[in-house]
């Protein structure tokens, strides 16, 4: 997104509720208020480095067709701080996807939240523990109602977990027609 400018794209506002990871560990998105922001994970360090839980952050971005998020091109920080989207290659060096270890994980609970690539493409869902599920499109698709917010779902798969949350890449994945009633 480095060739759109920012000022001329509409600014939101709003507080960091979480962090969302990619697969591969690094932030690639917030949680703004109750809005996914998405961001390509080669500004993953310098988010981790400016912006906290609970902080205040106007972003700057493009809304696709469909989808309830914001891929952004700018993040300002409290303090003033602009992380700006200006593609992989700018800057130093090249961004290389960092070597993890994927562990078997599950996890149950409600959706509060249906998950987009940055063209709006629906990939998963977030759950009330802040757990991200993970999946490809055509997987997504078939699912859509599963993760829609309110939904109760239990999914299987592989993931990775540290100190900004964790992220499941599923494998198997089931609706919990039991779950509690508010």
């Amino acid at each position: 997104m480095h060739w759109i400018d920012p000022d001329s794209l509409p600014e939101t506002r709003g507080i960091v509720k979480g962090f969302l990871l990619n697969p591969h560990g690094e932030l690639d998105g917030i949680v703004l208020d109750s809005r996914q922001v998405h961001f390509p994970p080669h500004l993953s360090r310098r988010v981790a480095r400016h912006i906290a839980l609970g902080d205040t952050v106007k972003v700057r971005g493009v809304k696709p067709r469909g989808a309830d998020m914001i891929a952004a091109v700018a993040l300002t920080t409290r303090s003033g701080t602009v992380i700006l989207d200006e593609g992989p290659q700018h800057g130093a060096e090249k961004h290389h996807k960092p070597p993890v270890e994927h562990k078997p994980m599950e996890a149950a609970g409600e959706v509060v939240l249906p998950l987009f690539g940055p063209k709006g493409e629906l990939r998963g869902a977030l759950l009330d523990d802040g757990t991200s599920l993970r999946m490809p499109p055509h997987a997504a698709i078939e699912l859509a109602s599963w993760l829609c917010p309110g939904a109760h779902v239990k999914a299987w798969g592989h993931g990775i977990k540290n100190r900004h949350g964790r992220t499941i890449e599923v494998d198997e994945i089931a609706e919990l027609v039991d779950a509690p009633m508010d």
